[in-house]
């Protein structure tokens, strides 16, 4: 079993309005003497037991029966993850300008090659597949490369789909997927750590569009900045992650796991933290009851990003339709929190039960080797895991 969380104990008072961030930012051995024959003999030991590869992922511990591979490596920046119909998994970047191509050929769980797909963009985060095409989301716009199966390899062309998306770097980069009602949803971050856009509701928002970006509204309002969401397997209601705000120092705010049943709903930003938090700025404008309350508050300042609901069947049946979440970690907190994927249980009406974790072993101390991005289950119940600061897409298998 895993152990439980350890409740930070460490806390900025509100009043010192002490600097702590949630936000998507990226942000010596001893010496001895030994005589000649000992190093020969050591030299000799090491070239006959060569480090593992995976080595580093022994640091990882995960729930009994569980196993972390790479599935691959080299993946410069890795984010956003997409699977095409054939197996072929594409992958966007932040920091980077490009969106790759990961090919496990002979489906053994280890991929063969990654292929440069495009390059030149303007912080590719996001990747969606539909009807054969796969569509990126810049900061300020959506592309579309037509029959991505056939043209990958072949430095293919884009199609602009909209390129009416506010241009701000702050919170610009979007994850998107399309949902249930085959609708393309992009979301709009803040521009802003905190802030009051009433006269752009594009803002703080998660929109959606169809596939030819037609038809762009806002679904839902008072998102600071989400980076992740997926859709219930029964229900179809949307549940999503959200970054809280900075500034109210190292326990505050949590991030949120919200869910939304309808168009129209407010989730509370910038007025409302939780679900009960008032912001000290915009706070007395608004009552927090007027907003829907998160489903499950997450840690402070873990930078959640992406989710998924398990829906294979490799995993034990207690996973089934848990949502795991990969908290990317914060960037400047006092102790550092999150560089982790969670798993959340929900009951039959969609609430969470608990919150506990199901991969620890990035953060060392304070010393992070890895921050995971996003998670994706594949057809044969294995879990991807992206990984921006490693550079990998890891997977997560199980067996009896």
């Amino acid at each position: 079993m895993k152990k439980p969380l350890v409740l930070l104990l460490s806390c900025f008072t509100f009043a010192t309005f002490a600097t702590s961030c949630s936000s998507d930012n990226s942000s010596a051995g001893e010496n001895a003497s030994a005589d000649t024959e000992a190093v020969e003999q050591d030299a000799a030991a090491s070239a006959d037991n060569p480090e593992p590869e995976d080595a580093s992922l022994s640091k990882i511990s995960l729930p009994a029966g569980f196993k972390i591979e790479y599935y691959a490596r080299n993946v410069e920046n890795a984010r956003s993850m997409a699977l095409s119909p054939s197996g072929i998994l594409f992958v966007g970047t932040r920091s980077n300008d490009k969106v790759f191509a990961i090919i496990d050929e002979n489906k053994d769980g280890k991929a063969e090659e990654v292929v440069e797909v495009a390059a030149g963009l303007n912080s590719p985060n996001g990747v969606a597949v539909h009807n054969g095409d796969l569509y990126v989301a810049e900061i300020s716009r959506v592309l579309k490369y037509p029959n991505i199966e056939q043209t990958y390899r072949n430095k293919p062309k884009y199609e602009v789909v909209n390129d009416k998306f506010p241009t701000d770097a702050h919170h610009g980069w979007k994850y998107i997927a399309f949902g249930p009602d085959n609708k393309l949803y992009v979301p709009v971050g803040a521009p802003c750590n905190i802030c009051e856009n009433t006269d752009k509701p594009i803002y703080a928002s998660i929109a959606r569009m169809n596939a030819d970006g037609s038809g762009l509204e806002v679904y839902a309002h008072g998102v600071r900045n989400t980076v992740g969401f997926t859709w219930h397997p029964q229900t179809k209601n949307l549940y999503f992650t959200d970054n809280g705000r900075d500034m109210l120092g190292d326990n505050t705010p949590p991030d949120e796991l919200n869910r939304a049943t309808q168009k129209g709903q407010h989730f509370g930003y910038p007025y409302c933290h939780a679900g009960e938090i008032s912001d000290p700025e915009f706070g007395k404008k608004r009552n927090c009851n007027d907003f829907v309350k998160p489903v499950q508050k997450l840690g402070a300042h873990v930078a959640s990003l992406g989710l998924k609901f398990y829906t294979g069947n490799m995993f034990p049946a207690e996973y089934k339709n848990r949502i795991i979440i990969a908290e990317h970690g914060s960037w400047n907190r006092s102790e550092k929190s999150g560089y982790r994927l969670m798993q959340v249980t929900l009951d039959g009406n969609g609430n969470a039960t608990s919150y506990e974790p199901f991969a620890e072993g990035w953060l060392e101390g304070q010393d992070d080797w890895g921050r995971p991005v996003d998670v994706l289950v594949m057809p044969d119940g294995a879990l991807l895991v992206s990984d921006d600061k490693n550079n990998a897409i890891y997977r997560i298998s199980y067996s009896k």
